[in-house]
């Protein structure tokens, strides 16, 4: 067990000396009072998927014991869509794990995630987090394993144009500075995300930028490391927080919409899987070819894949992006390092040699097990997603791969191994599966599917019923040709889900 924090950049777990799923209320009650917080912000994401501020003043000793034993009241209704206003009373309790030191207040600050409570003091079961809980206790009672997940958290960074040193019209992958403009501002982001617990693997400019009415748009990407999926998700939303946050101080717009204008990248949300036991990563074989749980989650992926496009895609512009021919999925397929399929298995490190010792002579070999970094990859998400839904939804198509009696013969019959619409695959691409085209049918997926999210009790009749009601609400089945024909509908539309997610 790790017990050098020395490098952590979190403040609590440098000072408390542990890692942050060990706080206790104890250690946070020492914590303000030795490092002089004043205030106390509790955190929530609702509905819309954004998240929520409480303040409150440390006034004393006693004070601070009772907010952190009791939480506080809230209006249920005012947050989530599905709660009526006439017993709309919620609890909100902090979740100590969660804690850190607002990187923005000018007061000292300490802040938390919060979980939701019904009028009995029970866990709100139709909220977002309880949710994702559910799935992934569902998962380990049916399987045995741990699912574990990550985010590749896409988005564009906007501001006036800078004539020095143009970047090349999407050719933004990697670029340095001076043509990438954004680098510093994304190597802050990541510093600030880190010091709230964030899991950072790595940031780097993306392929998208363009000018458009004197501003430049720049695509940027921070990348995080696969964790528990409640955890992943916690750390998702305090990303998109500090993001948004720091854009706005500096004077930048920033935006996660799925699709800002036609024939440009948009950005997703790529998320990251893998199965773990006992500490150990099973997604692959000892002869480091993929192994059979690992089809089996494909497996389920590839049957519950238009639905998941209900919690992963929830505004009309979301299908602008899935489109053939711009790196994102239309078909529901695997394959190796493909990244024209939905689900992507990422170059692994399976090659039997010692990469670093050949690139760096003096460097004795090292023993080092790479292969424990190996995932899978869904690539339809997008930034409008709420992140615990679509990770309970994960959660749910991991489970149902170890359900299906023939969930190996599913992942076989989805498999390509070369890009889907290359005229070899003519055959393979007409038996494949759509994801949907708008809104309105990724409602209709999810009704069809709905009794596996359901069952077990993860999703809520209530919460199903909540998402495909928005999602017809848009009546967008012709919207898509309607707006590729009518740029002035296009910039409505962006405009209208800007600031999604």
């Amino acid at each position: 067990m790790n017990t050098d924090f020395s490098l952590n950049k979190n403040p609590l777990v440098r000072f408390l000396q542990k890692p942050a799923k060990d706080f206790t209320k104890a250690d946070i009650i020492r914590y303000v009072n030795e490092n002089a917080i004043e205030m106390i912000n509790f955190m929530y994401p609702a509905g819309d998927g954004r998240l929520k501020t409480l303040n409150f003043v440390v006034n004393d000793s006693e004070y601070l014991n009772t907010i952190l034993t009791s939480g506080e009241r809230v209006d249920g209704s005012s947050l989530f869509s599905f709660i009526e206003a006439g017993s709309s009373d919620l609890y909100v309790i902090p979740r100590f794990k969660t804690a850190f030191v607002d990187p923005f207040a000018e007061i000292p600050t300490l802040s938390m995630l919060c979980s939701f409570f019904d009028k009995d003091g029970h866990l709100l079961e139709s909220s977002p987090e309880a949710t994702l809980r559910k799935a992934c206790e569902a998962f380990t009672a049916r399987t045995g394993l741990q699912f574990q997940a990550m985010g590749e958290l896409e988005y564009y960074v906007i501001a006036p144009v800078d004539d020095r040193f143009p970047a090349t019209d999407q050719r933004g992958y990697h670029e340095s500075a001076p043509f990438a403009k954004f680098n510093d501002f994304r190597t802050k982001c990541m510093s600030l995300i880190a010091s709230t617990g964030g899991q950072i693997k790595y940031g780097h400019s993306e392929v998208g930028n363009f000018t458009l009415d004197g501003m430049n748009y720049e695509q940027n990407e921070i990348e995080f490391l696969p964790v528990a999926a409640e955890d992943a998700a916690d750390q998702l939303v305090i990303a998109k927080w500090i993001i948004r946050n720091l854009g706005y101080k500096s004077g930048y717009d920033v935006t996660f919409a799925p699709k800002i204008t036609t024939g440009k990248a948009g950005s997703g949300l790529h998320i990251h899987m893998r199965l773990m036991k006992d500490g150990r990563n099973v997604m692959l074989t000892p002869d480091h070819v993929l192994s059979d749980d690992a089809r089996r989650l494909i497996a389920g992926l590839m049957k519950l894949a238009p639905s998941l496009t209900a919690f992963g895609n929830t505004n009309p512009t979301s299908y602008f992006r899935l489109v053939p021919h711009q790196e994102a999925p239309t078909n529901v397929c695997w394959g190796d390092r493909n990244r024209s399929v939905l689900v992507r298995v990422p170059l692994g490190w399976t090659a039997q040699s010692d990469m670093c010792s050949l690139a760096n002579p003096l460097t004795p070999p090292s023993s080092f097990d790479a292969s424990q970094k190996q995932t899978v990859e869904i690539r339809s998400a997008d930034g409008s997603a709420d992140v615990y839904e679509l990770l309970a939804g994960l959660a749910v198509a991991a489970r149902y791969g170890f359900e299906m009696d023939n969930a190996l013969k599913v992942a076989d019959d989805t498999y390509v191994s070369v890009n889907i619409h290359d005229s070899a695959n003519a055959d393979k691409l007409a038996t494949l599966a759509q994801l949907p085209a708008n809104c309105s049918q990724s409602a209709d997926d999810l009704e069809k599917m709905r009794h596996i999210y359901e069952a077990d009790n993860v999703f809520s009749p209530r919460m199903i019923d909540g998402i495909i009601k928005q999602l017809k609400s848009y009546e967008d089945s012709d919207l898509a040709q309607r707006a590729n024909h009518d740029r002035h509908l296009m910039q409505q539309l962006v405009s209208k889900y800007f600031y999604c997610g």
